[in-house]
């Protein structure tokens, strides 16, 4: 099993993670002992196949479509995942520009690839905005 730390530190890249603001499901109850209790949702890491079905079942579409629309604009997440700037947000400034749901996988090294990838592990995350928006970033887990 890997927890919250373990895989921000990029040590479970056969799991992913998902945030879940509190506002996006009902039955706050039975999420939680799915998952560690952060400000204002919860954070689930959990095996592969398995996440990406839960990530299904909770927001209704199919992980890597929301991470190739998510992708298609850059913002700025937060490290543990649990929060972000929205594109929108720096622009007006207003309230309900926090994050609804976060989704994330580590990317091991790769040494056949180009750029950060021959680095090291990379996290990827993707945010969708409570006002609607999506965004990502990923980042070189150090």
């Amino acid at each position: 099993m890997c927890d919250h730390e373990a895989f921000l530190a990029g040590d479970c890249p056969a799991h992913v993670g998902i945030y879940l603001a509190d506002e996006t499901f009902t039955d706050q109850g039975s999420i939680d002992s799915f998952g560690e209790r952060v400000d204002d949702g919860v954070m689930l890491v959990v095996e592969g196949d398995r996440g990406r079905a839960a990530f299904e079942k909770a927001i209704g579409e199919d992980p890597m479509s929301f991470a190739r629309s998510a992708g298609d604009r850059d913002g700025q997440v937060d490290p543990d995942l649990t929060g972000g700037s929205c594109p929108e947000g720096e622009e007006d400034d207003d309230e309900g520009h926090d994050a609804h749901v976060v989704f994330a996988f580590v990317q091991e090294q790769l040494d056949d690839a180009e750029g950060i990838y021959t680095e090291g592990d990379v996290m990827h995350a993707y945010v969708q905005c409570a006002c609607g928006v999506e965004y990502s970033e990923k980042w070189l887990i150090e």
